[in-house]
């Protein structure tokens, strides 16, 4: 196996295609299309960005769009833009202050942000605190903790112009599952949980609780349930 030292690095300014390829640093100022999977340790990209299979990184930074055609696997994520991803996404933490659109099941340690976001697949996480501007999707989701709000369009209509205003502020769910759960503009077939507070604009089927169950008078849940000892 290459060392750090021995590891080329990728360096793109302007307009280009790229290899994949195995890499020590890649930075992609502008607009590039990488042919095959590449991997790095630090990836920064500032531009757009399309990724003709799987994306690996240590740590990744980038601000515009990411396009990536199969998985996407890294440790630290920041995206300030919108990441698209055909496949499934693993890592330890993501910072999304923007637009995902997953294909795949989601994996990560901490999940924090705010902006929109769909998966198609599942979403498990250890901690997740998310702020909604657009809407925000998942099949399931399973969590440690989880706290979801709506924050104001206000800072985001002068940077997103039309993006976001058709898209109504809220998370859509199957299940959701957790120890702790704290909720606002919600809808869910079950929540389930240790301590729950569904807030204002949720709407809930069923919720499931062990410990405490809070209850907004804005929230509507059509059945309540105390369960374990």
């Amino acid at each position: 196996m290459l060392t750090k030292e021995q590891l080329p690095n990728l360096l793109i300014k302007g307009v280009s295609d790229a290899a994949g390829g195995t890499y020590d640093s890649v930075q992609i100022d502008g607009m590039c299309k990488i042919g095959d999977s590449i991997s790095a340790r630090n990836f920064q990209g500032n531009g757009r960005i399309r990724v003709n299979g799987d994306l690996s990184a240590g740590e990744l930074n980038c601000k515009g769009t990411l396009n990536v055609k199969g998985n996407m696997r890294c440790g630290i994520m920041k995206e300030e833009g919108l990441l698209e991803i055909k496949g499934g996404l693993s890592g330890e933490r993501l910072e999304l202050d923007g637009v995902m659109n997953l294909s795949g099941d989601c994996e990560l340690e901490v999940f924090k942000g705010q902006g929109s976001f769909a998966i198609d697949g599942f979403l498990n996480a250890g901690h997740m605190d998310f702020r909604l501007i657009g809407s925000g999707k998942a099949l399931d989701i399973g969590v440690e903790s989880i706290v979801i709000r709506q924050v104001g369009k206000g800072v985001w209509n002068k940077l997103w112009g039309g993006i976001f205003p058709k898209l109504k502020p809220e998370l859509s769910t199957g299940t959701i599952e957790g120890d702790n759960i704290d909720l606002e503009y919600t809808t869910a077939e079950i929540v389930r949980g240790n301590k729950v507070r569904i807030g204002k604009g949720c709407n809930i089927g069923l919720v499931e609780y062990r410990s405490t169950l809070t209850v907004d008078s804005g929230a509507v849940i059509r059945k309540e349930e105390k369960i374990g000892g």
